[in-house]
């Protein structure tokens, strides 16, 4: 009989084991935690495999911090679970010197995945026009009045050491700059089914990029959809395929300050984009090796442009369209 009952506790502990690494966060207190940082806070610092916390609808006022690795954060529904900052990114670093995280979800853990939720930072919305703040300087250490427009930077979703990032079936948003911005350098991040808004450079990835399925919302007349940081290396590279990019009149598609590498394959233009290729900004730095945009298979509600043709054939190693995919981005480091 005790033989048995051994056996049985063996089979068992492993469900148990796994029962454990499941937290419900529900608003409503019937569910483990009522906030999604605490839920956060109750996980052990590491862990070999991801440890899931699922969000029920609601609305959760939360500025987050994720600093431990291994973990998913899936809601119950993309459009019913909402995690909803205000953000000026100058007022809280005016507020809070030193403090880097100014985003509404900020992410310093490997291996996150966000999955069926929406994370907005309202701040372009709530704000007016223009604020002054004091703020002191840097240099001199002397406060001095500091003009915030509202659709300056306000990061959703930001990092700062993270890699093996997945954001799948989500929607991230703000109404300013710098919407979503996995910042490691040399970070890889996996985007798809994904609904992504904002305002100039609101997807600014720093390092490998690789986003499917995707569709691109520029909500700020003029402004600039995306951005890439690839100067960590040569190889490095931000790849959109089967994406649609959309806007208010005007837009552009998108421009870079560092070395860059785009890939666009199968994706689809509307008719309110401007007649203006991914180009090198006026501020741009002095670069060490030239910035390369690819496209194959453009589509267009408008005029398709003479700067969508077909070029991959360009690209190093001359890729054929159907060989890239998330693992051939990341140079077979990883495949989510």
């Amino acid at each position: 009989m005790t033989r048995i009952c051994t056996i049985i506790l063996l089979l068992i502990a492993p469900l148990c084991q796994a029962a454990k690494t499941r937290i419900v966060v529900d608003p409503s207190g019937k569910g483990d935690f009522r906030t999604i940082q605490q839920a956060l806070q109750s996980l052990p610092d590491s862990a070999a495999e991801d440890r899931l916390i699922f969000i029920k609808n609601g609305f959760y006022r939360e500025q987050l911090s994720i600093r431990k690795n291994h973990i998913t954060l899936q809601g119950e529904s993309k459009t019913g679970t909402v995690i909803s900052g205000s953000i000026s990114h100058l007022i809280y670093t005016c507020q809070h010197p030193g403090d880097k995280n100014s985003a509404v979800m900020n992410i310093d853990g490997n291996d996150i995945t966000l999955r069926d939720l929406t994370v907005e930072n309202t701040y372009g919305h709530d704000a007016a026009d223009s604020v002054f703040i004091d703020c002191t300087n840097a240099q001199t250490g002397k406060p001095e009045k500091t003009k915030v427009v509202k659709t300056a930077h306000q990061f959703t979703l930001k990092t700062g050491t993270a890699t093996r990032l997945k954001v799948i079936n989500c929607i991230v948003r703000s109404y300013g700059q710098d919407t979503v911005s996995p910042w490691s350098g040399t970070g890889m991040y996996y985007f798809k089914d994904c609904t992504l808004i904002g305002g100039t450079d609101f997807y600014c990835p720093r390092g490998w990029a690789y986003a499917e399925n995707c569709t691109f919302i520029v909500n700020v007349p003029g402004a600039i959809a995306i951005w890439h940081d690839g100067s960590k290396g040569r190889d490095i590279k931000s790849v959109f395929r089967n994406c649609y990019f959309k806007g208010e009149q005007h837009f552009q598609l998108g421009r870079y300050h560092h070395e860059a590498s785009f890939y666009l394959i199968d994706c689809h233009f509307d008719k309110n984009m401007m007649d203006k290729p991914i180009y090198k900004a006026e501020t741009a730095k002095p670069m060490v090796w030239e910035s390369t945009v690819y496209y194959s298979n453009a589509h267009t509600d408008g005029p398709k442009f003479n700067w969508l043709k077909d070029n991959l054939y360009q690209a190093p190693g001359a890729p054929k369209a159907g060989d890239i995919n998330a693992a051939w981005t990341f140079n077979r480091k990883w495949n989510p």
